[in-house]
């Protein structure tokens, strides 16, 4: 039925990932805008739940992850390359890793850069330590790279990793589900298989549609700060329709015309923007904070790692550590595939530990940058920042400018930067959808592209209506479990895959005899009598 619903649309999709995903945020999108408040409300009753029972899971798997990560990149298995042993990197190291700075950080570091550090420093989360106080300010900085550094680019880097290992390594199709052939061997060409695909998908949906409403109630902020347009649920929609209408005529132009050159474009302007920052804000003070930021984040990392908030009763971890790790997992699939797209040839040692702590350098930059001044600004009194953002964090960035010289044009930069990172969010991760949701040999229409692209921006408009920013971090506190527990069973499957690998085996080997001919794995030829454990 399916097949026959598919014939007459016209696509070219795998039918039960495309239209089993459709159907499932559709029925999200019909439910949620006649009874917004219920949906909202069992949201959060969820939420709740998940953060009384299941929030150390987050913290615990997140931290296991990176202490896998950097192990296998330290092991004997760190020198197997993604791709044949004979293959060299498709790019330089310089190209590479400023894709990677575009690839996953712009969206959320421009609506957090300066609202984060200054909420802790108002707010401190830990006992006996004062609001305003050196500690505070310490503490704020510590949080915020333990938020967007090392754990962040763990939950990224392992996809990223599984992808590209078994697709440039095993000639896998570049989806999710190839990732567990180790464990379901053939069956991920079925309804297994195509379930992985689905959550996938649905997270990717949920994530970038997340980033497009915090992006939305940033730029709707942006416009009522510099020329007093109202902050309403009618110009956010407004705001919504717009980007998603640049993503979809982005997307519809391809990654090389569209998704490329605004990538570019929006670099080079958040370069400026950093500068601008740099030079007319305490740069001493900044150069500073940076050295001594960067030391206390790793001092305190692995106690922080572990740290579940035990003993206390507030909802700090809730609002902020279980909702990044909840939102950066759904965005997983997308910036994995991405990022795999991007590292053919790679050895693994070199992806891991590039990958974590080149894209942690320029975060501690930023941060070191917007969070570092907007302490200063707030310590000196320039401006009352630390209220406003309490009141609306949105506003964080263009209240924290009015300190400084040309404010009206930087905050207008800020502006242009936000809506294009948005829209790059939008238009990759539709790319990144319609290759999930078809098989390899199929066309890419545009058409299903921009199906995607305009999917996200009504889920994001719903979520906005059902209740801004709570509803936001509720659903994707929620939503985000179903994937963590697939990064989990990915590390199992690629450690089982990589340690056969360096043996000798090759991947139809290791599921034990299911037939699997059209896989040829590039590593060394089997030694004879050799024992897999």
């Amino acid at each position: 039925m399916l097949e026959r619903l598919q014939r007459l649309l016209g696509l070219q999709t795998i039918p039960g990932v495309f239209f089993t995903s459709a159907a499932i945020a559709s029925l999200f999108v019909i439910l949620a805008i006649p009874f917004d408040q219920a949906v909202a409300d069992s949201f959060g009753v969820l939420t709740g739940w998940v953060a009384r029972n299941l929030g150390w899971f987050y913290i615990v798997s997140v931290s296991a992850l990176l202490v896998f990560l950097l192990g296998l990149a330290v092991s004997r298995y760190g020198v197997i390359r993604l791709g044949g042993d004979d293959s060299r990197p498709d790019y330089s190291n310089l190209t590479w890793f400023t894709m990677l700075f575009a690839a996953g950080i712009g969206t959320i570091l421009m609506f957090w850069g300066v609202a984060e550090p200054i909420s802790h420093f108002a707010n401190p989360p830990f006992e006996g330590v004062s609001a305003g106080s050196k500690r505070a300010a310490g503490d704020a900085m510590t949080l915020a790279l333990y938020h967007f550094g090392l754990h962040t680019w763990t939950i990224f880097a392992m996809p990223g990793l599984a992808i590209g290992y078994f697709a440039y390594r095993h000639n896998l199709p570049m989806r999710i589900s190839s990732l567990f052939y180790p464990i379901l061997g053939k069956r991920v060409y079925g309804p297994l298989g195509w379930a992985v695909d689905v959550i996938a998908v649905l997270g990717t949906l949920f994530g970038v549609a997340t980033s497009l409403g915090l992006g939305t109630l940033q730029l709707n902020s942006g416009l009522s700060y510099l020329f007093g347009v109202p902050s309403t649920g009618w110009v956010q929609v407004v705001l919504i329709a717009v980007i998603a209408s640049i993503a979809a005529m982005s997307v519809a132009l391809g990654l090389d015309k569209g998704v490329r050159h605004l990538s570019q474009i929006n670099i080079f302007l958040a370069l400026l923007l950093i500068l601008f920052v740099l030079i007319v804000g305490p740069t001493v003070f900044m150069a500073e904070g940076m050295v001594q930021a960067a030391g206390d984040y790793f001092d305190n990392l692995p106690w922080l790692s572990f740290w579940t908030q035990t003993f206390t009763e507030s909802g700090w971890q809730r609002q902020w550590t279980l909702f990044y790790w909840a939102w950066t997992i759904s965005w997983a699939p997308y910036v994995g595939i991405f990022i795999a797209r991007i590292s053919r040839g790679r050895t693994i040692r070199e992806f891991v530990i590039s990958v974590l702590f080149a894209p942690t350098a320029f975060t501690l930059v930023w941060f070191g940058v917007f969070g570092l001044s907007a302490i200063h600004v707030e310590i000196n009194g320039q401006v009352a920042l630390a209220e406003q953002v309490q009141q609306d964090p949105s506003v964080a960035i263009f209240a924290f400018l009015e300190a400084f010289p040309l404010a009206n044009v930087a905050s207008l930069l800020s502006i242009i930067i936000i809506v294009i990172f948005f829209t790059t969010s939008s238009d990759s991760a539709s790319l990144v959808i319609d290759m999930l949701t078809r098989r390899d040999d199929q066309p890419s229409l545009v058409r299903q592209r921009i199906f995607w692209a305009a999917a996200q921006g009504v889920i994001a408009a719903t979520l906005l209506l059902a209740g801004g920013l709570d509803a936001l971090q509720n659903v994707i506190t929620s939503l985000g479990l179903p994937f963590c527990l697939l990064l989990i069973f990915m590390a199992v499957s690629l450690f089982r895959a990589v340690r056969a690998d360096y043996r000798g085996y090759s991947v139809n080997e290791l599921v034990q005899g299911r037939a699997f001919p059209e896989v040829k794995a590039t590593a060394v030829p089997k030694k004879e009598n050799q024992d897999v454990s």
